[in-house]
């Protein structure tokens, strides 16, 4: 081979391994972005150390999602562990799983549907009458994005479980949360209030009905609920705070489907291969949870909105305290609370 073959042929793997580096240094670039975004994603994570022997915790809906996770993370700290779920098959199997993974057998089951009062009633007198103490109560569960149904009560199915079921349930053991002061109640509510049209005249959607509207209502109530139920709980030592978790991957929305195209786009958006990489895991999804049951510093902000570990003002809708007090007045109501 003449020496001008060699350099030619030189310079042409030259120009390729330089080509190929570059390729792979972009790549190693993208991966490096991708992953810092994707940790970026997951938000901040509950630093408590707290441990919970001889405290009781109960979260309704725990037996998958976040509400599941953040029954793990309180059962490692010693916490005795009640799962309040419609499904006890379900709620069982998770409670096992909890209990074989953290080492804590303390953790039992209650049976509570949301969407029927007299179910909530049931639980709440059965809680009454086997636990001595409750430290912690998250209401966690919920549904969204449900077609247009009712409650056996005859609420809207969205407003019914999400708001009047926890209202109802709440008030029900308050009395046991005051005695284990200090104690907290934490309300998982969502971003999605940003988007409700709340009408008090029309809390069940009777007159104009979306799913996504009815679910952003739900939530502002929760966080309307939470601020008059902190009003309510001054002097006593009780700490009631509400809270967005995340965008999460999680069987809350089992309920979307082709029929509606709202939700269609939404959720083809959302949970793409993609961009299922990048949005919250339930465990990331829990953590703002955790840090409202457990950080000392909550105590300093009764009736609060929290995000991303943090106090986050709500849409001034949900700052209204005028339209707390109607929606506790209507909720007593329809729930026969006072009864």
């Amino acid at each position: 081979m003449s020496t001008e073959s060699t350099m030619e042929e030189s310079s042409r793997i030259s120009k390729l391994l330089a080509d190929n580096c570059t390729v792979l240094t972009y790549g190693v670039i993208g991966v490096c972005a991708f992953l810092s975004v994707r940790q970026y994603m997951q938000g901040p994570k509950c630093r408590s150390t707290l441990k919970l022997a001889g405290k009781t915790v109960l979260i309704t809906g725990a037996n998958t999602g976040i509400g599941k996770e953040t029954a793990k993370d309180l059962a490692k700290r010693g916490a005795r562990v009640i799962l309040a779920c419609r499904d006890l098959t379900r709620a069982q199997k998770a409670a096992s799983d909890i209990t074989n993974s953290t080492g804590n057998s303390n953790v039992v089951v209650y049976k509570l549907d949301l969407s029927s009062l007299k179910s909530v009633r049931e639980c709440a007198e059965e809680v009454k009458k086997n636990e001595q103490r409750l430290d912690i109560l998250i209401n966690n569960a919920g549904v969204m994005w449900t077609p247009q149904c009712q409650t056996e009560d005859g609420f809207d199915m969205q407003m019914g479980t999400n708001h009047l079921g926890h209202f109802l349930f709440t008030n029900s053991l308050l009395d046991l949360v005051k005695k284990s002061a200090p104690s907290r109640i934490v309300t998982v509510a969502s971003r999605a209030h940003e988007r409700a049209n709340f009408d008090i005249e029309d809390i069940n959607s009777e007159r104009s009905f979306s799913t996504m509207t009815a679910y952003s209502n739900s939530k502002l109530a929760n966080i309307l609920f939470t601020r008059e139920l902190a009003k309510r709980l001054e002097g006593t030592n009780v700490t009631a705070v509400s809270l967005h978790p995340g965008v999460i991957a999680t069987e809350l929305t089992r309920h979307a489907n082709d029929k509606n195209i709202a939700t269609w786009v939404l959720m083809t958006f959302l949970f793409n291969p993609f961009l299922q990489h990048l949005i919250k895991t339930p465990t990331a999804g829990a953590q703002t949870t955790l840090y409202c049951a457990l950080d000392p510093d909550v105590e300093n902000h009764p009736g609060k909105y929290f995000s991303d570990c943090a106090v986050k003002e709500p849409t001034k809708a949900g700052q209204d305290d005028i339209m707390a007090s109607k929606l506790w007045t209507l909720s007593e109501k329809l729930t026969g609370l006072n009864k």
